[in-house]
């Protein structure tokens, strides 16, 4: 049964005092109705409780396409030959396009970039300054940051980050810079 057919046999079983908490108690119709349901499970449900869910923003694809055709028209028309990689939250490849004349690394560079600045929440650039400007070496062996460079950068919208887009082929400004554009085409 789904959850509004099981609120409604459950009104219908309540015994007695109707207004009570718990009408649904053990040894009630209702209990004996639905002996899988918890005693805690039974009193909510007759209680009708408000339970609220977080909403989660996500990435459609859409999204995807504005993305990449506003990082690719940015790369061409300054004439940069990258590779272009966006992910989710979880750092999970959703889109890729490597633009002709790209170096062939770019093709493992830029994922990694982008993956470091979903799971970061942040731009991959930060943990290459803090490898190099705080000389903290030890972010060298933190487990699945591969692209601790800058180029990648997080889409993050009302606090959350929905994934994160990755470039590699040209300097790490640069690709930062098409990155960026490819987040505003969003609106983000």
């Amino acid at each position: 049964m789904v959850t509004a057919d099981i609120l409604r046999h459950l009104e219908e079983l309540q015994v007695k005092d109707p207004k009570s908490p718990f009408s649904a108690a053990q040894g009630t119709p209702a209990s004996r109705s639905y002996p899988h349901f918890s005693r805690g499970m039974l009193e909510l449900l007759t209680t009708r409780k408000v339970l609220t869910m977080k909403n989660k923003f996500a990435l459609e694809a859409s999204d995807l396409k504005a993305i990449a055709a506003a990082a690719e028209a940015e790369a061409i028309q300054n004439k940069w030959a990258v590779s272009i990689s966006i992910v989710d939250d979880g750092g999970h490849q959703l889109w890729f396009q490597r633009l002709d004349g790209a170096p062939p690394i770019s093709t493992l560079i830029a994922p990694a970039k982008a993956r470091t600045s979903a799971l970061g929440c942040r731009e991959s650039r930060i943990y290459e300054e803090v490898i190099n400007k705080d000389g903290r070496m030890s972010f060298l062996s933190a487990p699945t940051m591969e692209g601790m460079l800058e180029g990648g950068v997080p889409i993050m919208k009302d606090g959350q980050c929905l994934g994160a887009v990755g470039v590699s082929g040209v300097k790490s400004t640069e690709d930062a810079q098409i990155a960026r554009a490819g987040i505003a085409a969003i609106g983000l």
